[in-house]
């Protein structure tokens, strides 16, 4: 009976220890990455007071695209961040290439800034009921979708395939143009071959009845929902796909579980950002850094618009854009 006392006390405990040290590493990739405070200490200080406030850039719904960016671009932020923390870099960037810009909190279970923990499916029913609103405001045929993590990954890879955002039938009906993932969870992780030991304390357990939803669960290697919507292959007809890996993942393990293999109809484009830049050390773009890296901001221009060659710099202190 002891052990059936203490197991939950442990796992959250280490459920605490694992938000802290999201925190922690985002404030200690901040000096690396950037000059003055750093942009991920701006981003998780804004993450924590005005969470349910638009990004810097982001949902100006009188925004109308340009003949050069046709698509608007739906920013979708990763599990337990929200979308003012995940896109306070991108957000302002890329608004001045002449993007419009839009982004939403899905998967609220209450808990404060800490968003996207709900149950996956219905998510991603919520970024469906989005991207038709986003369509409708601007005029648009179609979006871009740029997600992190779980927004970049299983998320939008389960609205695109059950929820409206592609058209088997005439890919030409598509909702969507592109998929960008950053660091994307895309075929489930083994948290750094930790899963199956956490899952046998209750970690999980704990973790759900903590935060009030599944969504990390549902994100380990073998759940019903990585199976589910990897069953049929990794892409829809009509969508170009890009994954941007980082060897120094510490989330999504192994990082090679991000690449798509492309299935008819669909292009896909893996890429390592060591394959960009061989000199960045590994504190500067873990999986978190990820979404405030300049390498990894240019990355996600040549993504969006392949006909320009846009700047990639290799110096941490540079400011892309």
């Amino acid at each position: 009976m002891a052990h059936r006392t203490h197991r939950p006390r442990i796992a959250a405990v280490l459920a605490a220890a694992v938000l802290a040290a999201t925190v922690l590493a985002s404030a200690a990739n901040a000096a690396p990455q950037r000059r003055g405070l750093g942009e991920e200490a701006l981003a998780v200080a804004a993450g924590l007071a005005h969470y349910n406030e638009d990004a810097p850039g982001t949902n100006d719904w009188s925004c109308r695209p340009s003949a050069a960016h046709p698509q608007p671009v739906v920013l979708l932020n990763g599990t337990g961040a929200n979308m003012m923390l995940n896109w306070h870099y991108f957000g302002p960037k890329l608004k001045q290439q002449g993007y419009c810009l839009f982004a939403l909190n899905y998967g609220d279970t209450g808990r404060g800034p800490l968003k996207a923990l709900g149950d996956i499916p219905t998510s991603a029913g919520e970024v469906a009921a989005f991207v038709d609103r986003v369509l409708a405001a601007t005029g648009a045929r179609q979006v871009d979708l740029l997600g992190h993590s779980q927004g970049g990954g299983v998320l939008p890879r389960w609205y695109l395939r059950f929820d409206g955002g592609t058209d088997p039938a005439d890919p030409r009906l598509n909702k969507v143009a592109k998929l960008i993932g950053i660091a994307p969870s895309n075929h489930g992780s083994d948290l750094d071959g930790l899963g199956p030991a956490l899952n046998a304390i209750g970690f999980f357990a704990t973790t759900t009845a903590l935060n009030g939803g599944p969504a990390l669960h549902q994100q380990l290697k073998g759940s019903w929902v990585n199976t589910t919507v990897d069953a049929g292959g990794d892409t829809q007809p009509g969508v170009d796909y890009t994954v941007i890996s980082t060897r120094d993942d510490m989330v999504v393990t192994p990082y090679t579980v991000q690449a798509l293999t492309a299935g008819p109809g669909a292009t896909v484009h893996n890429e390592v950002v060591q394959d960009v830049c061989h000199s960045l050390l590994p504190i500067v773009v873990t999986h978190v850094g990820m979404a405030f890296s300049p390498t990894v901001l240019g990355m996600v221009e040549d993504a969006l618009d392949p006909s320009v060659a846009h700047s990639k710099p290799c110096d941490p202190l540079s400011d892309a854009g």
